[in-house]
């Protein structure tokens, strides 16, 4: 597998976590529904491990600083280092709001926590997509077909060296676990019919 592909491919794990904050905080805005404290918090964990300390990581280390040397990507490669920091901080404040014994039990705190999920939602897909579009083809044109199967063979190693031998696979369980908590893991479910 490539570099980019492997990088688009860890989108989708993140884009899936993403389904898994929507559903909780629509229930969190469900004054009736109990809030599910766990499953956030180990879907935070998962987007912290998973999303920020590896993908990321990954980004910042390997992709943006060749991209701004080659001079591309420049302005693009600033905002998604904002957005990061900025998720970051959501991140370890959704963590905060998960912990105690009555944690999101009041309307208050449910909505806050409701908020701080749905603006990551709304700045992570746009940013997964312009990275998809605009940044990873760039990153691809800058390597010749031998030095950009090389760097997929890194990341890789890099992947198990960080999150074990089988990073993504167990990351991808993780969030398929974490759908079927929800109910959310049929996807035939989310098809629209005319009736």
């Amino acid at each position: 597998m490539n570099a980019t592909e492997d990088l688009m491919r860890e989108h989708g794990i993140i884009r899936r976590t993403l389904l898994v904050y929507e559903e909780i905080a629509r229930r969190l805005d469900l004054r009736e529904e109990k809030a599910p404290v766990e499953v956030l918090a180990q879907a935070t964990r998962l987007m912290r491990r998973f999303g920020e300390a590896y993908h990321e990581k990954t980004e910042e280390t390997e992709v943006f600083p060749r991209l701004v040397k080659a001079g591309q990507q420049k302005e693009l490669v600033q905002v998604l280092l904002e957005q990061h920091a900025a998720g970051r901080k959501i991140t370890e404040s959704i963590l905060a709001a998960t912990s105690g014994r009555d944690a999101l039990t009041q309307p208050q705190p449910r909505a806050a926590a409701a908020r701080k999920l749905n603006l990551f939602i709304r700045m992570y897909g746009p940013h997964a997509a312009r990275e998809d579009t605009n940044l990873f083809p760039a990153f691809r044109n800058l390597f010749d077909e031998k030095q950009f199967n090389e760097l997929g063979e890194r990341f890789e190693a890099q992947e198990h060296r960080l999150l074990g031998s089988d990073g993504f696979e167990n990351a991808l369980k993780e969030v398929a676990q974490l759908e079927r908590a929800l109910g959310i893991h049929d996807l035939a479910r989310f098809t629209p019919s005319e009736r």
